[in-house]
């Protein structure tokens, strides 16, 4: 193995984004705090030399509908742009089960999922039984998931694992029982996707945590694995800032606003 097939390109696709004020967005936050902090919606392409993944699956223009959301384009489409076939991705990763990372079940046929075994447990479980813990959740998206566990599309990771040379997840809960983050070897270090495990940069730099949680306690230790994991606070990426669509460059020329490329150095 040459000693670059471990390193990684990694990409921000943008596909949908939601309004909201910022108080909305932090445990005890001051309710007269209406300044502007929406949310993006993302997922993210980790492109090597000889093998690619996908990081989580988004959702699709009638679960938009359904919640709230506004669809700026399929994710499929975002990946399309960067030169992946979504029905051939061999490999998807789910931080978690929610509706917004978990949905859009045909999308990639081909593909092995890697989850959490706590997060399945978390979402066929008895805390099913309580509407504030099954509302982030959708039904089918969870019914899909076990679908493709007894077609044997499934890899099932316990705490800390490597996927591939130079991906690794690991589990940090919080936001959802077995929420996972996912570091990645690049050229300008080791970057974590940090996915809800810190919405926004605000939530792992201030320390605020976000006020859908299943758990506060890890949820604020989480924040520290996300230090301990990635070479700097510079390679930590919030998983529904739109911060990120401006620190970083663009894919490529024409994918302005649309994909931004992680592994290359902030901008500024």
């Amino acid at each position: 193995m040459s000693q670059d097939d471990d390193i990684y390109e990694i990409h921000a696709v943008r596909y949908a984004r939601h309004d909201r004020p910022a108080h909305e967005n932090f445990i005890g936050g001051d309710p007269h705090d209406n300044a502007p902090m929406p949310l993006d919606y993302f997922v993210w392409a980790i492109i090597g030399r000889n093998r690619h993944f996908v990081l989580d699956t988004g959702f699709d223009a009638a679960m938009a509908r359904k919640r709230g959301r506004e669809m700026i384009r399929s994710p499929a489409e975002g990946l399309a742009a960067l030169g992946l076939d979504v029905a051939a991705v061999p490999d998807v990763i789910l931080s978690h089960m929610h509706y917004d990372h978990a949905g859009n079940h045909s999308m990639f046929p081909s593909a092995r999922y890697h989850i959490q075994d706590r997060e399945m447990a978390y979402c066929t479980g008895r805390c099913m039984c309580h509407g504030v813990l099954r509302q982030p959740f959708e039904a089918e998206d969870v019914t899909a998931m076990v679908h493709r566990i007894f077609e044997g599309r499934a890899r099932f990771h316990d705490g800390s694992s490597e996927v591939a040379p130079g991906i690794s997840v690991h589990h940090v809960g919080g936001h959802s029982l077995g929420l996972q983050v996912v570091r990645v070897r690049t050229r300008r270090g080791w970057v974590v996707l940090a996915s809800d495990a810190s919405h926004f940069y605000a939530n792992f730099q201030q320390r605020r945590p976000f006020p859908i949680v299943a758990d506060v306690a890890q949820m604020l230790e989480g924040y520290d694995t996300l230090h301990r994991l990635a070479t700097s606070q510079d390679h930590i990426i919030p998983g529904h800032d739109p911060l990120v669509m401006q620190r970083y460059p663009a894919s490529r020329p024409g994918l302005e606003g649309i994909a931004v490329r992680l592994d290359a150095p902030p901008l500024g």
